[in-house]
């Protein structure tokens, strides 16, 4: 029985597979890209925004943050958080999160879910991010409050959109870095916006790269 390939709502280009997903397999070396993170495991959590579980998982509300493990947690809304992990581990991750839950939120109710699957994820990343996303959103990207860690909800090319500023590492220092978070029916549209808004900017489409977070 041939193994089980899981698809992303975005189409790759000169596609692979990698931890079980079909992916884009070319590399891009241009100044702005475009890269689909869908199969990045992701986990919601819902608890007390002051609560036990909000005080282990430790990101308020507006802030993403990577924990000991390594994943990246995103105060996504007043008692909500969304967790991403390396692709392939969305069954780890959320096992890891009920046990945190079982030890630390004692009789508060929390809840977690899987929405690796559900959910479209991709990531912008270049010195022209800001300025592509300032032609889709409303939000001030260069204003003291959207700089690296911040996360936010807002409208995109007219679509609900979680936004978090995650820049990456480069050997000439930080890169502005931007992740996008959908949900997975609107995910194509999302990513076709994205490559129009900064063509202006020579964006291209660069391949998953794992664990990629």
């Amino acid at each position: 029985m041939s193994e089980k390939i899981a698809r992303s709502p975005v189409r790759p280009v000169q596609a692979a597979v990698v931890a079980g997903w079909e992916v884009t397999g070319r590399r891009s070396a241009a100044g702005l890209t475009l890269t689909d993170l869908t199969p990045l495991a992701k986990a919601a959590v819902r608890a007390r925004f002051d609560g036990g579980m909000a005080q282990v998982l430790g990101v308020p509300f507006g802030r993403a943050a990577r924990d000991s493990a390594g994943a990246l947690v995103i105060g996504s809304g007043p008692g909500e958080w969304l967790v991403l992990a390396p692709a392939g581990e969305g069954r780890a991750l959320r096992h890891r999160l009920e046990e945190i839950s079982a030890q630390a939120a004692g009789q508060e109710l929390v809840t977690v879910l899987d929405l690796t699957h559900g959910r479209a994820l991709m990531r912008l990343t270049g010195t022209s991010a800001a300025a592509t996303l300032a032609k889709m959103c409303g939000i001030d990207l260069a204003g003291p409050r959207t700089g690296d860690g911040a996360a936010f909800r807002s409208s995109v090319a007219r679509l609900v959109t979680d936004v978090v500023r995650d820049d990456q590492e480069s050997p000439c220092g930080p890169v502005p870095s931007y992740l996008l978070h959908c949900e997975r029916s609107y995910g194509q549209y999302l990513f076709d916006a994205l490559l129009d808004a900064g063509a202006e900017f020579g964006i291209d489409i660069d391949g998953f790269r794992p664990p990629g977070i």
